[in-house]
């Protein structure tokens, strides 16, 4: 009999003990959160959802790169959490989205010199508002006419849902001012560095992020693109990236973008070739 007692007496110790263990570590509720828009701030999002996920193991976050058009299309839809825009939003879209009960909530999360590009063989290395001015609307067509050799220039620009090309619009060229309908329209700032890479007589204009050894980045009115330029401004087409909510941010959300405000969040914006805003 005191056998049976002392097996028995076991067996709810131990499940007292295993309550006891359970309790004292509660299961998180998993949480999702999407983030689409800017192609531009596409590697920002990307790597913060990497590093804060790592950190919170019951969040996942989907990060689309579609355009900052579609990013706060999707926000005024309500099928996003956040719009990712390298651009401000415009009245039109705010007015839409207040017909449709959201409240678009502005955050400037990193800086940015967008870039005119040309492939490294073009022994070009320097070129006027004037003359990018020229060559976006077609007036120049080769590249011997802005101190090059005798090779057509191929223009590379990005589609009209692009906040890359609403800010390159408005900085670079004029609002108003279309570009030539001979220019090669591309989706993506990579794929822009892509084409501008494989075409010797390409020129184009990408996020500071997506510079690399692939294509040459030129001085524009005599200032190259670079943190430091764009910090001080003497770089004329810099601009903020932002993140777009509906109304303030809260919960998982704002921890998010808090994160990504934080010292730990901007030095990853650092890290993948963009400028801290804090």
């Amino acid at each position: 009999m005191k056998r049976v007692i002392l097996v028995a007496l076991v067996i709810v110790f131990a499940g007292v003990l295993f309550a006891g263990c359970k309790s004292s570590q509660p299961t998180e509720q998993p949480v999702n959160i999407t983030i689409n828009g800017s192609t531009t701030v596409f590697p920002i999002a990307q790597k913060e959802a990497e590093v804060y996920m790592n950190k919170h193991l019951n969040v996942n976050i989907s990060v689309e790169g579609t355009g900052s058009g579609n990013g706060i299309a999707a926000l005024i839809d309500g099928t996003t959490d956040i719009a990712d825009s390298s651009r401000e939003i415009k009245q039109g879209e705010i007015d839409k989205a207040k017909a449709n009960g959201v409240n678009p909530y502005e955050i400037p999360i990193a800086l940015d010199a967008l870039s005119v590009v040309v492939n490294p063989q073009n022994p070009v290395n320097a070129l006027t508002t004037e003359q990018v001015k020229k060559i976006y609307v077609g007036e120049i067509t080769n590249w011997k006419d802005v101190g090059g050799p005798d090779v057509p220039i191929v223009v590379v620009a990005r589609d009209t849902s692009s906040g890359t090309y609403e800010a390159f619009i408005e900085l670079a060229l004029g609002k108003g001012v279309n570009i030539t309908d001979k220019a090669i329209v591309q989706a993506s700032n990579q794929t822009v560095k892509n084409t501008v890479a494989l075409t010797k007589g390409a020129i184009g204009y990408i996020g500071l992020g997506y510079v690399d050894s692939s294509v040459k980045a030129i001085s524009y009115d005599g200032v190259l693109p670079s943190k430091e330029t764009a910090k001080n401004k003497t770089y004329k087409l810099s601009r903020y990236l932002y993140m777009y909510t509906n109304g303030q941010p809260t919960g998982a959300v704002k921890d998010f973008i808090d994160f990504v405000l934080s010292s730990e969040g901007q030095n990853i914006v650092d890290s993948v070739g963009f400028i801290k805003v804090k």
